[in-house]
Parts: structure tokens; sequence; C-alpha cells
């Protein structure tokens, strides 16, 4: 299929922008009533009819397809997938060879020159994640590419688009991973699950900001994890020194997680309280009874339900920051995290300063981390640049003396 671009979006796709979009599209609401088969390829081309580039179609949240290759001639076939993906494995050999981390990220969407697909290695394991039906149609390919590239245990995928996996734990071929699957990151034991929803267990883009909480900020301090999930930041804290760490998260089965990677790392859970509550309501709790903490980590999702409140990174992170805030002890650090595509860092700056600006609190930025080297992203697509980390220092509140009380000389 022959799809024309607007003139003014021409200049984008030649300088190598990956995402189709349909406001892109000359009569975009054609398609809307006459749309192509997913995975199906289309050539983009200029009003003039001249060649832009080859995409497949492909709908996902982020828009309707996105581009393969920008040369006329290049077919996409079996050897095309076969090339992204040993090249992009071949980047990351190094990454095999650490004794001290086994999961990681092999390919990385737009990045590595297929957007819409992740491929993760996972002790002996490749994790495909799908996120459109588009990308899935090229699956034996991709399989097949994998294979020819790589040695493995097995592999398994995740259908992230809007569809039933083909098999209860997405179990693909070789041999199935045993229950739980017992990675490392850092010298540091996580247990991981294939069969629990979209997510495994660890969140891999996350790694240099666990290093780094060990070893710089939580020795001797008391450490509030919210957003908790397995508790990965509550084990590296507690491996790192802290005197105690608070693992909040509204999910039940949180306390089982969190309670297993602290075993796994000969870490006493007893130690360290796991507490199932709404992050929002834990702060209320805290505030009541003037607990402070000295450093507070703030990893939420962009967009997630609770049963009375809905979030919304863009719209509530500053309320959330500044509840944070008024728990975290003066001089204490808040660790502040953002993984929404459509915020880039100096929106989320914006927002850092807004939540402040709430508490009427001074901030320091200490260090800010963005995605470790093996998610490759894409230099003409901002949006792959998806995590921004910010380490925050609560500055001590300004004093105001009188005559009567001012320090005398």
């Amino acid at each position: 299929m022959i799809l024309k671009l607007h003139a003014k979006h021409v200049g984008k796709y030649k300088k190598n922008y990956p995402l189709l979009f349909k406001e892109a599209l000359i009569g975009a609401h054609l398609l809307e009533a006459n749309p192509p088969k997913e995975g199906q390829l289309l050539k983009l081309v200029d009003e003039h009819n001249h060649y832009i580039a080859t995409a497949y179609y492909g709908l996902q949240n982020k828009g309707i397809g996105w581009v393969l290759s920008r040369d006329e001639k290049e077919k996409i076939n079996p050897l095309f997938f076969k090339k992204k993906i040993y090249i992009a494995f071949e980047k990351r050999l190094g990454l095999y060879n650490n004794p001290k981390t086994n999961c990681f990220r092999v390919f990385n969407g737009e990045g590595d020159g297929i957007g819409g697909l992740s491929i993760d290695f996972l002790n002996g394991y490749y994790l495909i994640n799908w996120y459109s039906e588009g990308i899935y149609h090229f699956r034996d390919e991709i399989l097949d590419a994998i294979k020819t590239s790589a040695e493995f245990d097995g592999i398994y995928e995740k259908l992230r688009f809007d569809a039933e996996s083909p098999s209860e734990d997405g179990f693909v071929m070789g041999t199935p991973a045993p229950t739980p699957l017992l990675v490392k990151e850092n010298d540091v034991t996580f247990a991981i699950r294939f069969d629990e929803g979209a997510m495994v267990g660890i969140f891999l883009d996350q790694r240099d900001v666990r290093r780094q909480l060990k070893y710089k900020y939580s020795k001797g301090k008391t450490v509030l994890n919210t957003f908790a999930y397995t508790g990965a930041f509550s084990v590296f804290a507690a491996l790192g020194g802290a005197k105690q760490v608070f693992s909040v998260d509204l999910a039940n089965r949180t306390t089982e997680r969190v309670t297993e990677n602290f075993n796994l790392n000969k870490i006493d859970p007893e130690k360290h309280p796991v507490i199932i509550d709404d992050v929002f309501n834990y702060f209320n709790f805290a505030k009541k009874k003037d607990l402070k903490y000295d450093v507070v980590i703030l990893d939420p999702p962009s967009f997630a339900k609770s049963k009375d409140f809905t979030f919304s990174a863009e719209k509530d992170y500053p309320a959330l920051l500044a509840e944070a805030i008024r728990v975290t002890s003066e001089g204490g650090v808040i660790v502040a995290s953002n993984n929404s595509s459509t915020i880039d860092l100096e929106k989320f700056k914006q927002i850092i300063g807004r939540g402040f600006n709430l508490a009427k609190a001074r901030f320091q930025i200490l260090e800010i981390y963005q995605l470790p080297k093996d998610f490759r992203t894409h230099s003409h697509y901002p949006e792959s640049e998806y995590l921004k980390v910010v380490f925050i220092r609560l500055e001590p509140k300004k004093r105001h003396y009188s005559a009567q009380n001012a320090p005398r000389r």
C-alpha cells in the first residue's frame, strides 16, 4: 500500500524519524474507514510520489506503525530481521560476560531499528515483548532470527496489545524456566516469573539507579520505597546498609514478593516492614504520626487506577511529590522517577519544581539518570529516552531570626 505524507512532515521522515502517526498522512481519515491489515507493509511517498520510507502498519498507543527502512530496494524479509537482531545482539556481547549481572535488554525497539519490539535476556531465557499486532505479524521471522543469533535455554513472549496470549505463561520454545527463575543484577539476586501478567518482577531499566542507591545513599538511612512492586529498590537499599526500609504498595502480593527477594539476599525481612496500602493514604498516615524518612523513592507508573483514585503522571506527579516532601527529613533525598515518553527531562524538572512549590520547600538536584546503555535510544525520536530519574536533596528551611532570638556574637 502506498501512503502520501503531508509536505510539512516529509522533512521529519527524511531525517530518520521512526514513528508513523496518522496526522502525517494525506487522507488519514480514509484509513479509518478502510485501514490496512496489521503488519501490512506501507510505502511512504511525498506529494510528488517520491519514495521516502517503508513502514509497517501496527496500531499501538504511540502511533499507527513504525518505519523499517529508507532504502526502496531493501526487502523486508527474514534476512532483514536476522540482520537487525544479529547486530543488536552483537552490540551487547560484553554484557553476557559479566558474572555479576545476567539480565539485560538485547533489543530495544526503534533504538535497534524495529519499533514495537523489545527482547530481554534473563539468565539463559529470552523474553520477547510484542507491542502491536502489526509487529506480531512478523513473529516467525523474528523467532528464527533469535534462534540463529544466540544460544538459549528457552524463549518466552508477552503480547502487550489487546489480544489473548497463545499460552498461559507465554512459553514459546526450548526448556520451560523454573518458577521462580533467579536472575542477578550487580550481584543481587531476584526472583522473576513469566506467568504473572505483563511484567516479570524486575524493571531492567532502573539498574544504574539501584546501584547508586545502594552505594551512595542508603548507609545508616531510613528508606521509604513507594510503589514497591517486588521490592528491587528495597533490596538494594537494605544491602547498602540502610537502617530500615519500608516498602509500600497497594498490591497484596507485594508482601510475598518483597519477602522472597529479601530472603534470597540473606536480608532479615522482619527488620524491613512491607505495608499494603495506597501510597497517598500512607503519606497521610505518616504525616499524622509525624514520621520522617531520610530517603524516599518515588517510581510510580505513568498511569494507574486504584479503588478510590486514578493517577496520571503528568497531572498528579506534583501533588505526589509534595506529599513525599512532607515525610522527608530535612537534608534527606527523594529519588523521583518518571517513565512517560510524553514527558521529557526538562518537562520533568518543571514538574519537580511544581511539587516543591506546592510543599513550599527548597531543593537541590544532586544527579540525574536516564536509560542504561543496553536500552538503545533513537537519536531522531526523543521519546525513546523515556526514563528520567532525579536524585533531589530537600534543603533545610530558611531560619528567620528576630532581634530577640538572633544568635549572639
